[in-house]
């Protein structure tokens, strides 16, 4: 059986936090000094994403009624180039449901449901060492900007 893929509910809460959970660990060992601290909780994940005003959509992969993989996204709008978009925040599949497509195939609804709302492009952030990440990134035909440069500050810094 094929896993499916599927919109993000609340009762996904412990799953996803669990899967970010390896996601970080994964990106601690490879150096990222941001990833040590737990921030993305069962309490964040359905204050953020669910309610009146939610922060983030997104889908979990499930495979044989296993949770194996999820995507996190918020929507956006570029106007130097005037065109919608979503913003992947996270992708992850755990590492023994890897090479299975699922990966791809998050990709690909969020890709449908960003076309579905008016939007032109999908974008996200790579941490450098994440080799892994670049090159699916590459084969699903993404293509990297050494034109920008991620800038960020804390909106308490003014």
């Amino acid at each position: 059986m094929a896993a499916i893929i599927r919109p993000l509910t609340p009762a996904d809460a412990n799953a996803v936090v669990a899967m970010h959970d390896s996601f970080m660990a994964y990106l601690e060992e490879l150096g990222d000094p941001d990833s040590a601290v737990k921030h993305f909780t069962t309490e964040r994940y359905l204050k953020d994403g669910f309610g009146p005003d939610p922060a983030f959509a997104g889908y979990i992969a499930e495979d044989e009624g296993s949770p194996c993989g999820y995507l996190l996204y918020c929507k956006g709008y570029n106007v130097d180039v005037a065109y919608r978009l979503f913003f992947i925040c996270d992708l992850w599949v755990e590492p023994d449901a890897r090479g299975k497509g699922i990966g791809r195939r998050l990709v690909a609804a969020c890709a449908a449901d960003c076309r579905k709302w008016g939007g032109e492009w999908l974008e996200w952030y790579v941490y450098r060492p994440n080799k892994m990440a670049f090159d699916f990134y590459r084969k699903l035909g993404a293509l990297e900007s050494d034109a920008l440069a991620v800038m960020t500050l804390r909106a308490d810094a003014l």
